[in-house]
């Protein structure tokens, strides 16, 4: 069986990808601009208050001019203000279509991926991560415009007063950018480096207060602490290194910004004082708006200078996110409930040729070869032992595995397809959701009548149980099962499978985890499914697997 692959979260590039507010980059963009009219109203009303009515550009005087200038000053931060508020918002909304996408993709992986991230590391990106995107979805868009529009038109605006002030200030500007894309790459790299040993350092941590009270049995503590630490200084390091380029990039925009507003400065004042006598013809008017549009002809470069470490950040979190969230795994082309709804009722058969399948992270295979047939409503249990690729083949008859070699055919199609019979999956680790015990019976996420929750309850031997609980069918379970033993919430698990519709049941290690007379009890309710049903389960357990008509023993394929 070739299996067919997808991916498992947001499209290639989904944190660059994502669109900007057009509203905020329109009113960026205008608050930016009217700092030419801006300057020279201003370059007119010092002339005017310096020298006379005569003096100015425009031919404004009075009161028009005073009152045209506060207007373009309040509308500038008004629209500078708007524009925040438009990309605030958007950053919210992308920040929420980011999250689902990346999270979508998680809850299709495969419970057996060999590449599944731990989960510290998934809460850590999809939650603190996700919310340091802030300055990349606010600022660079913004930034990235401004830098390409309002530098251009700057030097249109000056070019009529003054060709030399122009030219000082179209040598001096693309410094600034060209400098960036040389430290760009290097600032990309050390933002994803500190991003990994972050995500390595959620993972341990979560890993390890999981398993504090083991810890603290074998006298560990202090051992696992002092390894905490000093991953924690390891990655403070990272983050200075990270700084220590941000400060760096921050001089290098600010001299070229700083010369560049100087030499313009330097020629307007020489030109005003008679010194210098060429570059054009302009007056105070004149002069005073070039000083005030040299920052503003910077200011949007040295803008797109501080961002571009926002877009470093988003370009490593894009890289993280797509080895976090996008693995191969199985194409699930609908969803189990809408496949179950229109499952066949009929058990199906079950062909297993050559099956080969890979050992993760290791060289040599876990399943070598392994053929069978299994007749439609059969009962096969799969025995050998641990490491022998049991759980491994279960994955492979439920289509939760790629890149796998052989021939895997479930009701004459291949595990996963959509047209083909869903399975019923029964893992080792009882899954228990927050809900009560009425809702942990749903095999679909709708909750089964109360006769057919107390039938199944019954089947598995925790009617009773259920019974002397404060609610009944209605008391709470959190996701620890909180109340029951961990042998009870195996049985819950066992009689969800037994509402379960799905035709094909694949039961890892049922019994485990009981006493003799739960195990007994268990066992008649596995054989139960068989019939209606085809059953294949995984068992350590001999008795169990003396009742199945058919026995499969795997053996360990050596390394």
């Amino acid at each position: 069986m070739a299996a067919r692959v997808g991916n498992g979260g947001g499209r290639p590039g989904a944190v660059t990808a994502v669109p900007p507010s057009r509203g905020a980059l329109a009113f960026a963009l205008a608050a930016s601009l009217f700092a030419i009219p801006q300057a020279l109203l201003l370059g007119d009303a010092v002339a005017t208050v310096a020298i006379g009515p005569d003096a100015g550009l425009t031919g404004l005087v009075g009161w028009p001019l005073w009152l045209l200038l506060a207007a373009v000053g309040v509308a500038r931060v008004g629209l500078d203000a708007a524009a925040t508020r438009l990309a605030g918002l958007a950053a919210v909304a992308a920040k929420g279509v980011l999250r689902g996408a990346w999270l979508s993709g998680f809850a299709r992986w495969s419970p057996v991926a060999p590449r599944r991230a731990a989960t510290g590391d998934v809460v850590a990106t999809l939650v603190d991560r996700v919310d340091g995107l802030d300055p990349w979805f606010v600022r660079y868009p913004i930034a990235r415009l401004r830098m390409a529009v309002v530098p251009p038109a700057i030097l249109l605006a000056v070019l009529p007063l003054s060709w030399a002030a122009a030219l000082l200030l179209l040598l001096a500007g693309p410094f600034i950018p060209v400098f960036m894309a040389l430290i760009g790459a290097r600032a990309q790299a050390v933002a994803r480096r500190r991003l990994d040993e972050a995500g390595d350092l959620d993972s341990l941590l979560l890993d390890r207060v999981g398993g504090l009270a083991t810890l603290r049995a074998l006298g560990a503590g202090d051992r696992v602490a002092a390894e905490i630490a000093g991953r924690g200084e390891a990655l403070r390091g990272r983050t200075m290194e990270v700084l220590a380029v941000a400060f760096l990039s921050s001089a290098a925009l600010e001299f070229f910004a700083s010369v560049g507003i100087a030499l313009a400065a330097v020629f307007i004042g020489f030109h005003l004082l008679g010194f210098i006598g060429f570059g054009g013809d302009f007056g105070l008017a004149g002069g005073v708006a070039m000083l005030a549009l040299a920052p503003e002809y910077f200011q949007p470069l040295r803008d797109f200078a501080a961002a571009y470490h926002d877009r470093a950040d988003a370009l490593a979190l894009d890289a993280r996110g797509e080895d976090v969230f996008r693995v191969a795994i199985p194409r699930m082309a609908a969803s189990t409930r809408r496949r179950r709804a229109s499952a066949p009722a009929e058990a199906p058969a079950v062909a297993v040729r050559d099956l080969r399948v890979a050992a993760a992270g290791r060289s040599g295979t876990v399943l070598d070869g392994v053929s069978f047939d299994l007749a439609a409503g059969g009962l096969l249990a799969v025995t050998g032992p641990s490491g022998a690729g049991k759980t491994t083949l279960l994955a492979c008859l439920g289509g939760l595995l790629a890149d796998v070699e052989g021939t895997v055919l479930v009701g004459g199609r291949a595990p996963g397809d959509a047209a083909g019979p869903p399975a019923c999956w029964l893992g080792q680790e009882p899954l228990i959701r927050q809900g009560s015990v009425l809702a942990n019976l749903a095999p679909a996420g709708v909750p089964p009548s109360r006769d057919e929750a107390w039938r199944v309850l019954g089947a598995v031997g925790l009617a009773d149980v259920v019974r002397r609980m404060p609610r009944g069918l209605l008391t709470p379970l959190g996701e620890t099962g909180a109340g029951l033993s961990r042998g009870e919430l195996r049985r819950i698990a066992v009689a969800r499978a037994l509402l379960d519709p799905a035709p094909l049941v694949l039961a890892d290690e049922p019994t485990a985890d009981l006493d003799a007379v739960s195990a007994a009890i268990v066992r008649r309710a596995v054989v139960a499914m068989a019939g209606r049903r085809t059953v294949v389960v995984a068992t350590h357990d001999e008795a169990l697997a003396a009742l199945a008509p058919a026995r499969l023993a795997l053996a360990a394929v050596p390394a």
